[in-house]
């Protein structure tokens, strides 16, 4: 299904697929194959933003389901994000994409605050921004801090690329007969709990109609052909 013409997207990255084929932390390589995908993006006069989870370095919700406090271990969380972020402007800039992170959690030393006005001016000249440490406070995920930027920012979408090419009705992982959906309702996505992004991200995207697509990043060129409206995803939005 093709997508409706679009100036601004919001790519949401899970911290994972940074490891490349590794198991903890992050793949030059890999970090640099995925900043090639979004230059190539960015080349069709796409306005991009990005968000990057933290999952490949510390997970919040596993450091408080270890016995850590919650709160404490989801700052750790938005901490690693902006270690990903850093990658990802690193491996940009090096192929000639300008690019800007904005962190929610204030480092001036590395980055720039979350200013929403200074982000649009930095897309409106043709650079990338990456925003980092979620909403800044915990008990939020990253996809929530991916769904607030993409609101904030009036984007036309929101890509999330994983290690999945979709929404399945069940694990794919798991149940080898699972139905991918080519698209699916929001209401549909909550009621079944259907594990695409968390129900506030969800929420915040249906409340301000913006769809939310999901594809695999790991396949080579897979974000150009959704972009195209001819890679294999699903589209979450107004049934």
């Amino acid at each position: 299904m093709p997508l409706p013409p679009m100036k601004r997207v919001l790519l949401k990255l899970s911290g994972e697929v940074l490891m490349g084929d590794g198991q903890y932390g992050i793949d030059p390589a890999f970090v640099m194959s995925l900043a090639q995908e979004v230059k190539a993006a960015k080349d069709t006069g796409l306005e991009i933003c990005l968000v990057i989870g933290g999952g490949n370095i510390f997970r919040g919700m596993a450091g408080a389901a270890a016995g850590m406090d919650r709160a404490q271990a989801d700052y750790m969380g938005m901490l690693a994000t902006v270690m990903n972020a850093l990658a990802m402007q690193n491996a940009l800039e090096q192929i000639g994409v300008q690019t800007r992170v904005q962190s929610a959690i204030e480092m001036d030393k590395v980055c720039e605050p979350v200013i929403r006005r200074r982000a649009e001016r930095h897309l409106e000249k043709g650079r990338v921004v990456i925003f980092a440490a979620g909403v800044g406070a915990p008990y939020f995920t990253t996809d929530s801090g991916a769904a607030l930027r993409a609101a904030e920012m009036k984007c036309d979408a929101l890509l999330k690329g994983t290690s999945v090419d979709g929404v399945y009705d069940a694990d794919p992982k798991k149940k080898s007969g699972a139905k991918r959906f080519e698209t699916v309702s929001y209401d549909k996505v909550l009621a079944d709990n259907l594990k695409v992004m968390d129900a506030a991200a969800v929420a915040l995207c249906r409340d301000n109609g913006i769809p939310i697509v999901v594809f695999s990043i790991r396949e080579k060129g897979n974000l150009a052909r959704v972009l195209a409206g001819e890679g294999v995803q699903t589209i979450v939005q107004n049934g």
